[in-house]
Parts: structure tokens; sequence; C-alpha cells
């Protein structure tokens, strides 16, 4: 049998157990084989799992759905860094991950942890919403934006987008493309809404996702005249984040929550 690794369930963007979004997260000495971190993943079968390796002073992190390797993961992130600064460096204040999209810092802010994140503003979409976006929405968007690796689709009532009830199969003719629906909030707490489908990469509806605020944050930013709102995604379980547009990096706040602490033989 395999020596033992630290192994972690965190629920990410909570402020207490069974709410947010859940991460595994995973400490290794040195990276796994590509092929036996997706096989974790999809054990896990949770929307991320994090793999976490010391580089230096700093640490490299990679993310996995139960079906593919991502470039950027807001959650598992968050999960990863209250492991490191609650179990593994309770003295420190900041960790920095390196990561497919490059150097991420995360560190403590009264109570919370801030995420230092690239922004993603959405741009025109070149053409006209597919039928495979409509039909797999089962609804029509006031306004569909290209966010890179996803499509925003803009609704006028948060009414609209809690009432989505998608067909994943259609969903899945966007090819490369996961959707993020949005629309304004209601009510003085909330500036806005959202929830996130991505059948593409083995997440149907994923509960909480901080990369889709690297769009969110700097399109109602814009639309709104304010820098620092605060978002709720409509899941099920529901998700409750602080975002700051800063121009070409966004802040994302959160809280974490450690819910399993073990081993794994892998």
């Amino acid at each position: 049998m395999n020596e033992p690794v630290a192994f972690y369930q965190v629920d990410a963007f909570a402020d207490r157990p069974f709410a947010g979004n859940p991460a595994a997260v995973c400490l290794y000495e040195t990276w796994l084989p590509d092929d036996l971190m997706q096989a974790i993943a999809a054990e896990n079968n949770l929307s991320e799992t994090a793999f976490v390796v010391p580089e230096g002073d700093d640490w490299g992190l990679r993310w996995f759905t139960p079906t593919t390797e991502v470039d950027l993961c807001g959650h598992a992130t968050l999960a990863a860094a209250a492991v490191i600064l609650e179990d593994v460096d309770p003295e420190a204040s900041h960790v920095l991950f390196l990561t497919p999209s490059g150097p991420l810092g995360v560190g403590r802010d009264e109570g919370r942890y801030a995420l230092d994140f690239p922004s993603i503003p959405p741009l025109p979409l070149d053409g006209e919403p597919s039928a495979a976006l409509l039909e797999g929405l089962r609804a029509t968007p006031a306004t569909v934006l290209d966010a890179g690796p996803s499509l925003l689709a803009v609704f006028d009532r948060a009414a609209d987008v809690a009432a989505l009830d998608p067909d994943f199969v259609r969903l899945r003719d966007l090819g490369s493309h996961s959707v993020i629906a949005t629309a304004p909030g209601e009510g003085p707490d909330v500036d806005f809404v959202s929830r996130f489908f991505g059948p593409n990469v083995g997440v149907d509806e994923d509960p909480v996702t901080g990369s889709a605020h690297c769009t969110l944050a700097p399109y109602w930013g814009d639309r709104l005249d304010r820098k620092k709102l605060h978002a709720r995604q409509i899941s099920a379980r529901g998700g409750t984040l602080v975002v700051e547009d800063r121009g070409a990096r966004v802040t994302i706040w959160g809280h974490a929550v450690i819910v399993i602490r073990g081993e794994l033989f892998v």
C-alpha cells in the first residue's frame, strides 16, 4: 500500500458546512501522472479536485473535474488556500499558487479570503446566439456575450435565472463553451446573481463558480458603475461572494470551511 497523503474536502464560498461549493484538496510532494490525477478526481466526483505540490516558497496548483483538467478554478483555489493557511502554515497570511493561468495569490482578509484573479471581460458575440444555446437554456436571454471559455447569457430578472431548467445534452453541442447565466440582483445586499452550466467539462451545474466572476465583476462593474459588488450564485447549494474590478485583475472574497480531513492511499 502506498504511503498516505493528506486529503481534504472544503466547502468554498460558504461560512458553514454543506453550503457553497465542495472541493477536494490533495497534498503531494511531487506531481502525479496526469491520468492518475484524473482518476482521483473521477473517484471524488466533485466539481473540482485540487492537486497541490510545494514549489520553493510557493505552491503548484492544478484542477481537475471528474472528466478533464481545467485552466482556471476559483472555488478549488479558495479551498486549497484554506488548507494551506489553516493547517499547513497557519502563521502565514498569504499563499501564492503557480497555476496554468499564472500566479494566483490568496490572502486572509477580515475573516475571509481574498483571491487575486485575472479579469476576463466579455466581448460582443460574433453573430447571433446559436440554437444550441437557446434550446439548451430553454430560454432567451436579453443579451449574449463572448467570455472566452464561456458564453455570458444576461437576463432581465433574477427570477429568470432561478427558473432556468437547462437541457444539458443540448448544451453539450456548444463544444468547448460553458454558460454563465446572470441577472441584476433583487434587494439591497445582492448586486447581481448567476448560475454556471458546464456539461462539456463534466459539471452540469457548478454550485459556486469563482472563475465565472472574473467575467461577472467587470461586466456588472461597468454596467452598475461601481467597482466593488456583492454577488450571489443561486444554485441549489448557493454561495455568496464579494468582487472588485481592478482593471486587469479581479479580487474575489469568500469564506471557506474544512469539512473533511483524511488520508488518500494513492
